[in-house]
């Protein structure tokens, strides 16, 4: 199938194909005659491979580390672990942090909810940000 096929039936662009092959997630692919890319079925099996590896928050990089992986002939399967593991260690800190920011801001609400416009320094905009 040509580039415009594929894109078609994997709900990406063109461009998106063009740099998913430049950066190796998507093997070179056969040119027909007149030069157009001449997909198979794998290739869109690869991109929903990709496109499940994005939904999980995986860097193209990660991605690509796995492609290269099962490439080569392997499982990536411990690899996908430890990625994932990392990435729930990364989803928890962001928690985390959005919990803390939560609170500050709540904190800094309810104090603007007893504000008293005599008391501000015009100097300092706003005192509750």
């Amino acid at each position: 199938m040509r580039i415009g096929e594929l894109a078609e039936a994997t709900g990406t662009t063109a461009k998106t194909l063009r740099f998913y092959e430049e950066a190796g997630l998507l093997p070179p692919t056969h040119r027909a005659s007149n030069g157009y890319r001449d997909y198979g079925p794998d290739a869109v099996t690869r991109l929903d491979f990709i496109r499940r590896g994005r939904a999980a928050g995986l860097t193209l990089a990660q991605i690509r580390e796995v492609i290269d992986i099962r490439d080569t002939g392997q499982t990536p399967c411990s690899h996908v672990h430890a990625l994932l593991t990392i990435r729930l260690t990364d989803i928890d800190r962001q928690i985390a942090d959005l919990q803390g920011l939560r609170a500050t801001v709540a904190r800094l609400r309810d104090e603007a909810g007893q504000a008293n416009p005599a008391a501000c320094d015009a100097e300092d905009v706003c005192r509750y940000l």
